[in-house]
């Protein structure tokens, strides 16, 4: 009887070691996607993307007022979860794109862009007056 049971645990911690060594591909797996670091950077050529927010209070405001791109293709994403209209505009070095208006929605404006300073602001009538502005700084 003792010899079943002996045989019995050894054959409990070679399945348990098994089954630990095939777990082991799952954490491999769990480290390699990394969401959050693509969000900058989409690499393979695809540019950058800048998420922005509109204040979801309703506020005439965005959640930053300064961005920073590298140069070459740029994505801002907007967020509205506001129940008010709002865009977002960039301007300057003879740019001048605006991005659809989207009202408890988002939108993205995509640009090829220069080193240098560029405005971004909500270009809804009476927005950028109302504070919806900042400046992005392409490096």
């Amino acid at each position: 009887m003792t010899r079943r049971i002996l045989l019995l645990m050894l054959a409990v911690v070679a399945l348990a070691l098994a089954g630990a060594a095939c777990g082991g591909d799952d954490d491999d797996e769990a480290e390699e996607p990394a969401a959050e670091e693509t969000t900058e950077d989409t690499g393979g050529g695809g540019g950058t993307t800048i998420e922005l927010a509109a204040d979801p209070g309703g506020a005439l405001a965005f959640d930053q007022t300064e961005l920073t791109a590298p140069a070459g293709e740029v994505t801002i994403h907007l967020t509205n979860d506001a129940q008010i209209p709002h865009n977002v505009e960039v301007e300057g070095n003879g740019v001048e794109e605006v991005s659809d208006t989207v009202t408890g929605a988002d939108t993205s404006l995509s640009l090829t862009l220069e080193a240098g300073e560029y405005e971004f602001y909500c270009a809804v009538p009476g927005h950028r007056e109302g504070g919806m502005e900042g400046t992005l700084t392409v490096e």
